[in-house]
């Protein structure tokens, strides 16, 4: 039954999506055909909206699209690294509490499976564009679109993290009583102008950012803090996070687990030298 009413509720999406488009190449071809001052204009204009309609595309888009999503959970999985449910679920939250909407040629699966796509597997922008016939300026601008919705959802998505407690009984946990999860950082490969390379040069040669990321026991962000150079070390970037007027704040009598990258003080527990 919940199946079927999944299938449902995507299918009323997907009729959404092609209405939507459907009036917008309407409503920008008669604005078009309005403005042509002569008849060869407006027959130029006519034999172009024949040509490279945007609905004659859909039927080839929506197989790709319905082979990426709808064949097995596996290949969503695959793919989206998300079952079908939860890409359906993320693609109504986005909708209703993000303000994502219908564009003048993507609906809003298409859009959401090109951004989750991008992110699962670091795909270029040309490999998208060629997976879903898209435009490299396309994808660039639903790319921003659809993180810009995901971005407003912060207060949903970033919940506060709840301390290990006396009750615990996981194995990896049940020895941190009062742990708020834990804390590191990680390097992102960028393209920064010449002058500014040493500055993201790190340790190993790469350009990249460091970036601080902190996650709760179930492995849900909490925070995150981009931007940094990559020459600069961990515990730099910690305090510049605990240091901001809305930066990373612990709780007195809780803590983070962390590594030997940062200082072991008020609030971050890092382990004892020579010890696994």
């Amino acid at each position: 039954m919940r199946l079927h009413s999944s299938r449902n509720a995507r299918l009323y999406m997907l009729l959404e999506d092609i209405v939507l488009i459907f009036r917008t190449e309407t409503i920008v071809l008669i604005q078009k055909y309005m403005n042509a001052r002569t008849t060869r204009s407006k027959r130029r204009i006519l034999e172009h909206a024949r040509r490279y309609s945007v609905l004659n595309r859909i039927p080839a888009q929506l197989k790709h699209l319905d082979r990426l999503l709808n064949v097995t959970n596996a290949d969503c999985v695959a793919n989206l690294r998300m079952d079908r449910n939860t890409f359906g679920r993320l693609c109504r939250v986005l909708v209703e509490r993000g303000g994502l909407h219908p564009g003048k040629c993507l609906g809003v699966e298409e859009q959401v499976a090109i951004f989750v796509g991008v992110l699962a597997h670091h795909k270029k922008n040309r490999v998208v564009g060629f997976d879903f016939w898209r435009s490299g300026s396309t994808v660039s601008q639903y790319m921003n679109k659809v993180l810009g919705a995901v971005l407003s959802l912060h207060p949903l998505l970033l919940s506060p993290p709840t301390p290990i407690g006396d009750e615990c009984t996981d194995p990896r946990w049940k020895w941190f009583k009062g742990c708020l999860g834990a804390v590191d950082g990680t390097h992102i490969n960028v393209l920064v102008s010449t002058l500014d390379k040493p500055r993201y040069r790190t340790r190993k040669g790469q350009i990249a950012t460091n970036t601080l990321a902190v996650c709760d026991p179930n492995m849900q962000f909490v925070y995150f803090l981009p931007r940094w150079e990559g020459s600069a070390g961990d515990s730099r970037v910690l305090r510049d996070a605990v240091s901001r007027h809305n930066g990373l704040r612990v709780s007195q009598g809780y803590y983070y687990l962390c590594d030997n990258g940062y200082a072991n003080s008020n609030g971050f527990l890092t382990p004892y030298k020579g010890v696994r």
